[in-house]
């Protein structure tokens, strides 16, 4: 890894870059639907690590391509992440009253603005991808299917579902591994994929990291539930415990403490040896695969 790369500045430069094309794919509204999209922007630009349309961007890099390309990925990932977010909290689902250090949607605008602003991000991010006129058509339509299997029952939805009818049963790893790897590697894993698919990336490449993405959307879950465990609410920004508390299925339930920290050092092995053949421009990708293991929210 380049040794003068500063991950925290590198995080930082890139938050903003995108904080600022948010703004622009998401502006303040003053017609009739101005109550939806309010609560659409409350939850959007909450806070948080902006880690998966970071992570598209550093993908395009990865493979030569310039960060203007995934741009238009990278902001329809965090509006999706964002609507997942929303209805996560609904009283119906997790029944959270504390997200990125603020109330929760539903706590601020009411259950039925809260539905529909997440409605409102997961739809306007396919508006996004829609008007991707930087890439070959045929390049777009994968992008766009690459993303929307994500976020389908096939991905995200289908995890919230293991997560739901998994509740107050015996953890055991295999559901677990389950239910991560749709709930949260699939939209992670999306990020690395779509930003190679965006940066011009060979198919070589674009299924490396999309391997890279797997690898870590797992390490990234198994440290969140590690995080819920040891963790603490002020800093997570988030109910700490909330997890143990609902009695969900998590990795230090089905396999320990210890066991889960050697779990996601592994992923992170994993996410390292799929990147073997790129040079020095993963190094942004190499940081955050270790940086996920170590962060504290």
């Amino acid at each position: 890894m380049t040794p003068d790369l500063d991950l925290k500045q590198y995080l930082e430069r890139q938050r903003l870059i995108v904080e600022k094309s948010l703004e622009a794919a998401l502006p303040e509204n003053e017609g009739p639907e101005a109550r939806v999209v309010e609560a659409m922007r409350y939850s959007l630009f909450a806070g948080g690590k902006r880690l998966r349309p970071i992570l598209c961007l550093a993908a395009a890099e990865a493979v030569g391509g310039e960060i203007a390309a995934a741009m238009p990925a990278a902001c329809a990932l965090e509006m999706i992440h964002t609507y997942s977010l929303i209805h996560d909290d609904l009283p119906a689902m997790d029944d959270d009253d504390l997200r990125r250090g603020k109330p929760t949607s539903h706590v601020v605008f009411g259950e039925a603005i809260a539905i529909l602003a997440g409605d409102g991000l997961l739809t306007e991010a396919f508006v996004l991808l829609s008007d991707y006129h930087t890439l070959l058509p045929e390049r777009a339509l994968k992008l766009i299917g690459v993303i929307g299997r994500a976020a389908s029952y096939r991905g995200m939805v289908g995890g919230q579902v293991v997560d739901m009818l998994s509740q107050n049963k015996p953890a055991d790893l295999e559901t677990v591994q389950q239910m991560h790897s749709r709930k949260t590697a699939a939209l992670i894993s999306a990020a690395a994929e779509s930003g190679a698919l965006a940066g011009g990336g060979t198919d070589d490449q674009v299924e490396a990291l999309a391997r890279y993405g797997r690898a870590i959307g797992l390490a990234f879950q198994i440290a969140d539930d590690i995080l819920d465990i040891e963790g603490h609410t002020e800093v997570l920004g988030k109910t700490a415990g909330s997890d143990v508390a609902r009695g969900k299925v998590t990795y230090p339930a089905a396999v320990g403490l210890e066991g889960s920290r050697e779990a996601a050092r592994k992923q992170v092995d994993h996410a390292l040896a799929a990147l073997e053949r790129f040079d020095h421009k993963a190094d942004p990708l190499r940081a955050l695969a270790s940086y996920i293991i170590t962060r504290k929210k």
